[in-house]
């Protein structure tokens, strides 16, 4: 496969990595398919991290420095774009989520896009970010909740926290609609949503939101920021990730108890 002519390595640090893995290999005299044996995946694995499609883990770009005697170089590399904000993240993310056999939400202050309704969406579009075509980018975001209609929909576990479900984006009206879409929700089999009471207090959770994707055997978490996110696919992300969803569950309601706390909020909105 073609390297990809649009990386921009002077300005993003996963394509400069891209960029870097490929050049080092042709230099080298190296197929993708004799780098893929050494790091032990397939030469379409080493495609796409060439092409920039997913992220060289840390653990094989610790390899690459070590066998290539490249002095920690590809290590260094990946820490920066640890470090940074990715403003291209979504192009990366839609196909992952597209595909997501399960999806796992910390919703720190917005509810998350999939569960949207299209007035809350909207409110959100106008009032809260900078978007030329507010319509089209609410279209795109309902035609991403088609694979909640699928056949085999995916899982998604939800820990929302209570000042996400009180703050009346686009008004009461829109807000209850919203609730009432997030209970129906809550009743289907694939979906356990669970709140976290403001009565918690500090966790972990404040620091921020994210998701975590699985799709097959791969794994990736997404933080987000207001410029741009962070998509990670490396182990030792994932699993602290995955602590901290399961440190802010420890702290939320069970869900029975979250519909009932959800439908209070609902009720109480004028």
């Amino acid at each position: 496969m073609a390297a990809r002519t649009d990386l921009d390595p002077d300005h993003n640090h996963w394509h400069w990595l891209a960029s870097d893995l490929r050049i080092w290999r042709v230099e080298r005299n190296m197929t993708q398919t004799a780098v893929g044996e050494i790091l032990k995946v397939t030469k379409t694995q080493v495609s796409n991290w060439e092409s920039a499609r997913e992220n060289l883990p840390s653990k094989h770009a610790e390899t690459l420095d070590l066998v290539w005697r490249t002095y920690g170089h590809f290590a260094r590399i990946r820490r920066l774009a640890e470090r940074e904000h990715d403003p291209g993240w979504w192009s990366q993310y839609t196909p992952i989520e597209a595909q997501a056999s399960r999806v796992s939400y910390w919703a720190l202050a917005i509810i998350p896009g999939l569960l949207q309704t299209e007035d809350y969406a909207r409110a959100l579009l106008k009032n809260g970010q900078i978007i030329e075509d507010v319509e089209a980018t609410v279209s795109a975001r309902m035609a991403r909740q088609e694979i909640l209609h699928r056949d085999k929909p995916p899982e998604l576990r939800l820990l929302i926290n209570e000042s996400v479900l009180d703050q009346p984006v686009g008004g009461p009206a829109v807000m209850r609609e919203q609730l009432a879409h997030l209970i129906a929700l809550s009743h289907e089999r694939s979906v356990i949503l669970r709140t976290v009471p403001r009565s918690v207090g500090a966790h972990i959770g404040l620091d921020g939101s994210f998701t975590l994707l699985t799709c097959g055997n791969r794994s990736s978490a997404y933080t987000e920021a207001n410029t741009g996110g962070r998509l990670t696919h490396d182990p030792a992300s994932l699993a602290d990730f995955e602590r901290r969803f399961d440190l802010i569950g420890s702290e939320a309601l069970s869900a029975s108890a979250s519909r009932g706390h959800i439908t209070r909020i609902m009720e109480a909105m004028q």
